[in-house]
């Protein structure tokens, strides 16, 4: 009985630590998004009430009679950006094509393509891009892209739609990191992560810029054991 208390509590503490790591030492570009809440969508009016729903018929109706395209909600978003939390493609085009700014940023500075990357949305990503969003955006509280917040999660695919669209592949955002640096230090090593860091040094990304600590990305992969990752950067030239 006490053996089994023991361990019940010490699993409980590993699970907490693992937590409160993830939580506080772990930050990066996705961690401070936050998509309207059930509460908030139940307030929506007008322009955000369409948006929110995915209504491009009665988003066209209501930009035509004078509502605000760019009106903000209390968190800073406007209708582009709630239909973008939503996967709302069609309301994304309605919102645009009625004069909505496509390179908005909402209150904690996330803009169309950086919160569809983050959701691994594909078809509001492309959508988002051939709206005008520029991949090029500096975006979030931590100074980041889209496609750094894209290698942190390991969505290799939005990795790749971003550099085609001309994401800065270098971009080194206030924590000090690169996207393949996020790619190591925020990922798992696993399949998903070593995709994104093979999209990212197959495009060109340099492979030897270090952290804001000197640490290189194959040191940085070398001290966490992910050695598919050390060999696709020492293949790359790294150092």
């Amino acid at each position: 009985m006490v053996r089994e208390s023991v361990a019940t509590r010490s699993a409980a503490g590993r699970a907490i630590a693992v937590l409160a790591i993830a939580f506080f030492v772990l930050p990066g570009d996705a961690t401070a998004q936050r998509a309207p809440g059930a509460a908030e969508k139940s307030a929506y009016t007008g322009l955000f009430a369409a948006a929110s729903r995915g209504d491009a018929v009665r988003i066209a109706q209501l930009a035509t009679a004078g509502e605000r395209v760019d009106a903000r909600d209390a968190n800073g978003r406007t209708p582009l950006h709630v239909a973008a939390f939503g996967g709302h493609v069609e309301a994304m085009r309605a919102l645009v094509r009625a004069g909505a700014d496509p390179n908005a940023l909402e209150g904690d500075r996330y803009d169309v393509v950086t919160i569809a990357a983050v959701a691994n949305d594909l078809p509001a990503l492309d959508a988002g891009l051939a709206l005008g969003c520029s991949a090029r955006n500096v975006t979030s509280r931590y100074d980041g892209t889209a496609l750094i917040a894209a290698a942190h999660l390991g969505h290799a695919e939005v990795v790749r739609r971003l550099i085609k669209a001309g994401a800065p592949l270098d971009h080194v955002n206030n924590l000090g990191w690169t996207a393949l640096i996020e790619s190591i230090v925020l990922g798992d090593g696993g399949p998903a992560h070593l995709a994104t860091l093979e999209a990212l040094v197959g495009a060109g990304a340099n492979v030897n810029l270090p952290d804001r600590n000197g640490a290189t990305p194959l040191a940085l992969a070398r001290s966490r054991g992910y050695r598919a990752m050390a060999a696709v950067l020492e293949k790359a030239g790294a150092r």
